[in-house]
């Protein structure tokens, strides 16, 4: 059992890591001229291609559930995948990747509003402490005082957008048949978010530029396949197929927890190999945010109640797809 656990949380962090490669790569191709909007559609048209054998395996016997929740898959396609990771990925085109996730991130606040608002459901005491932990960090991450040098308002909004889209994330992802398996969910998803935005791009209500040449990543000059090689094999399909592993280990309650270290990692890579290093108020921030996020969760676990529609319980969310 000990041995189960060490590797579900292996998988967990590994999962981690790879979400938190994302934004890292996504600056490389959107400095070389790449539109935030081309990179997301080729990161999830082709992660969507690779997952279709598993996710048509996985459907076996289950077809019918498919078919009821196409208008749920469709809506988190435009959402949860498209709208948060264009919203991240243009954050990133003026913030610090570190910053662009922690404004992402804000999201599970956008949450906890959503139900006291839709549903009527107050937040208790756990709660109203995490939100306002994280409130308070958004406030240091975004350094105000400091002058604001590595904070762009288009980017701050670009975050928010982000934040809404993770939001509803976690709010579709309760609302979804549970017996949908979560690859079908997660391939169904990113199919639709790659449509949605090609048509768009074809229609020509979002920007959809791609160079073929060369980029630099990590400071070294490298074709345009790589850091496209490592949107969607890495932080795409190692990402979600390991999550979606060390969520069937450990439950989904508890990898989420683990899923917080995503933040961690996506600092340390952009640091290594971007260079951004964030100031000391704005990592003093991060871990408030962070914290915030953890007691939001965790008195969301301690009160767990089946799930209504619409009502985002934490512990029947698949693997997380926001950045």
């Amino acid at each position: 059992m000990q041995r189960s656990a060490g590797v579900g949380f292996g998988l967990a962090l590994l999962s981690a890591a790879t979400f938190g490669t994302s934004g890292t790569f996504a600056k490389s191709l959107i400095d070389a001229g790449w539109s935030a909007d081309a990179a997301v559609a080729a990161r999830v048209g082709a992660a969507a291609v690779i997952l279709l054998v598993p996710a048509l395996l996985a459907l076996r016997g289950r077809w019918s559930v498919a078919g009821r929740s196409l208008g749920d898959i469709g809506l988190f396609g435009l959402l949860a995948v498209g709208g948060a990771q264009v919203g991240f990925f243009n954050a990133v085109r003026y913030l610090p990747v570190g910053v662009a996730l922690l404004l992402e991130y804000s999201g599970i606040v956008l949450v906890v509003l959503w139900m006291w608002v839709r549903h009527g459901e107050r937040p208790r005491g756990l709660t109203v402490a995490g939100a306002v932990a994280a409130v308070a960090g958004l406030a240091l991450v975004l350094d105000p005082a400091g002058g604001g040098a590595d904070v762009d308002p288009v980017g701050v909004l670009w975050g928010m957008v982000a934040a809404v889209g993770l939001a509803a994330y976690f709010v579709l992802s309760a609302r979804v048949d549970p017996r949908l398996p979560s690859i079908v969910l997660a391939c169904g998803g990113m199919a639709c978010g790659a449509i949605i935005l090609l048509v768009a791009g074809a229609v020509g209500a979002m920007p959809m530029r791609a160079t073929f040449a060369t980029v630099v990543l990590g400071g070294h000059v490298t074709s345009w396949v790589v850091p496209v090689a490592g949107l969607v094999l890495v932080a795409a399909v190692v990402a979600y197929v390991t999550g979606i592993a060390a969520a069937r280990v450990l439950g989904a309650a508890l990898s989420s927890f683990a899923g917080l270290t995503e933040v961690v990692f996506a600092v340390v890579i952009a640091w290594l190999v971007l260079g951004e290093l964030p100031s000391v108020a704005q990592a003093v921030g991060g871990s408030c945010i962070v914290a915030g996020i953890a007691l939001v969760r965790l008195d969301q676990l301690r009160h767990a109640a089946p799930p209504r529609d619409g009502c985002p319980a934490v512990a029947s969310a698949p693997a997380r797809q926001g950045s």
